[in-house]
């Protein structure tokens, strides 16, 4: 196996993370825990519900050690939820939910509305060739970018897959498609990145 990929693993559906990661050739490592986020080179944050994966952070003892970690360097791809944990400011969040500010952007919550408004689309990604089928489940958006940011796809003039660094987010769910090229986007920009 190669490299040891972390999926976070507190709330929300890790299974289809694990297999693109799997088929991708790296070692899917589930992070419930310090020490087991100690142990991963990288990390991927699914979708699931940004205010509860926050209070599982903390009540894990992992928020402190992730902070740590994503200040570090480590390379990092958040999904949906995810995108809305690792976002800089957060709009429509809890007042005590906590944003680890991996990435230069302002997300607004469940902006495209509730489960019902879910949708599909292909999305012209910068760097792929060829559209992206794209599902988006109570889905954030971007509001707003800092010119760090690489924005590498957008829905009705809304940001949608975001890059800086060695963080990648999508307001979308990449792992539901079978369609690998976003899971490979990350791991090949995870190759020279510091554990």
């Amino acid at each position: 196996m190669g490299r040891r990929v972390g999926l976070l693993a507190l709330q929300g559906a890790i299974g289809p993370h694990a297999r693109a990661v799997d088929a991708l050739g790296c070692e899917p490592v589930e992070v419930r825990t310090p020490d087991q986020l100690a142990t991963v080179d990288s990390l991927i944050v699914p979708g699931g519900e940004s205010t509860t994966i926050s209070k599982l952070l903390d009540t894990s003892g992992l928020a402190d050690p992730l902070a740590e970690r994503l200040a570090g360097g480590m390379p990092v791809l958040g999904t949906c939820a995810g995108m809305i944990v690792l976002a800089a400011d957060v709009l429509d969040g809890r007042p005590d939910q906590r944003s680890f500010a991996a990435i230069d952007i302002t997300v607004r919550r469940n902006a495209f509305g509730r489960q019902v408004d879910s949708f599909e689309v292909d999305l012209d990604v910068e760097t792929l060739d060829g559209p992206f089928h794209a599902v988006f489940i109570r889905a954030p958006f971007v509001e707003s970018v800092d010119p760090a940011v690489e924005v590498l796809a957008s829905v009705d003039g809304h940001p949608v897959l975001c890059r800086q660094g060695a963080t990648l987010v999508s307001a979308f769910h990449p792992e539901l498609t079978g369609d690998l090229r976003i899971h490979q986007m990350f791991l090949a920009g995870t190759a020279d990145q510091p554990a």
